[in-house]
């Protein structure tokens, strides 16, 4: 199963492609999309479109995994942030990818298997996993890779099967 893993902004989205087959992990490619911060924000929703569109027919995924939006202090950062997550979601449901949604406390569950791990002990097992030398930078890359890691174990476990 290949997976695109997204931790969505419209500054900076994190992406993560993964090979998951019977528990085994195998990292393809991670980075990230950025848009200007000068722009205009439709116009960088619209660049992110795009950018996500190239992305899909690159990947080819047989599944999106997409963190769920954690409304922190700053909600005015969290409603772009929305409307850059609407924007992924488009993309990957013209694309007729299976979209997969995780909570920041499922992804850790999956990865770590405690809810309230830090990001660190997160960033660590990801590694570990993957068997990486050192996590990929920037930490949007490597939130990405969490969130792909999360769907795999997620999605080859015997509950997921019985679906």
């Amino acid at each position: 199963m290949r997976i695109l893993g997204i931790d969505p902004g419209y500054g900076t989205t994190g992406f993560a492609i993964l090979e998951a087959q019977r528990g085994v992990y195998q990292l393809l490619r991670c980075g990230v999309i950025t848009t200007p911060p000068g722009m205009a924000f439709p116009r960088r929703l619209q660049m992110l479109y795009g950018d996500m569109q190239q992305l899909l027919d690159a990947a080819k995924p047989d599944a999106l995994a997409i963190e769920e939006l954690f409304f922190g202090q700053n909600v005015t950062t969290g409603i772009g942030v929305a409307h850059a997550r609407g924007v992924i979601l488009l993309a990957a449901a013209q694309w007729d990818v299976e979209i997969f949604e995780y909570k920041p406390m499922q992804v850790k569950q999956a990865v770590v298997g405690y809810g309230s791990a830090t990001k660190h002990q997160v960033m660590d097992m990801t590694r570990r996993l993957l068997k990486l030398e050192k996590l990929p930078r920037p930490d949007d890359a490597a939130d990405a890779i969490a969130i792909s890691l999360c769907h795999a174990r997620s999605a080859t476990s015997l509950l997921g099967q019985l679906r």
